[in-house]
């Protein structure tokens, strides 16, 4: 089954829809594009030129296997991502872009991916202890104490857009387990 990103206005991508590999042959039995981008306009009634083949399985400028892994042969990756309804379709790049998560991030068509403007923190988890509101709710396993240590817990970590228009050497922040937020300052959090 083959994908087609269905364009509007602005290449904007409208809609997705398959179509039987069979379907898209050429005289020479072979896979083609334009075989497909011609049926499809046979089908809806919408012009060749605004159906573009997109791949189910690539992301971020990666092919991967069903199973989800990385896969060896990368030469099946296709255009920079699986289109979505509302992803923008660059002509220039070949690369099917998701809407800009915010505005400070800028496109890296390396990796067909949003780029923040500070690089993405290192430190993901951090140490504390077990309280007795803890154990009460249910949330610490059996037997523990209140003052127990709780190792690497995982940080909840976001982007912060107008912490990052007031200072643009911040912008990550995260939540801890206890609701307290902290921001990164490129090398630890604060």
């Amino acid at each position: 089954m083959a994908h087609f990103a269905k364009l509007g206005v602005n290449g904007k991508v409208i809609a997705v829809h398959g179509l039987d590999n069979d379907q898209m042959l050429n005289a020479s039995n072979v896979e083609d594009e334009t075989v497909g981008q011609q049926r499809l306009q046979e089908i809806h009634g919408w012009p060749a030129a605004m159906w573009i083949k997109t791949s189910y399985n690539t992301r971020g400028g990666k092919y991967y296997d069903a199973d989800g892994s990385e896969a060896a042969d990368q030469s099946k990756a296709l255009r920079g991502n699986y289109a979505g309804i509302g992803y923008t379709w660059d002509e220039d790049n070949a690369i099917f872009w998701p809407k800009q998560p915010h505005a400070s991030w800028t496109k890296n068509t390396s990796t067909a991916a949003w780029n923040s403007p500070i690089t993405y923190p290192s430190v993901l988890t951090y140490n504390t202890t077990w309280t007795q509101a803890d154990i009460d709710n249910d949330i610490a396993p059996d037997g523990t104490s209140a003052g127990d240590a709780r190792n690497n817990v995982v940080y909840d970590i976001f982007w912060d857009e107008s912490a990052y228009q007031a200072d643009n050497s911040t912008g990550w922040k995260a939540k801890k387990h206890d609701d307290s937020t902290v921001s990164w300052n490129g090398s630890a959090w604060a």
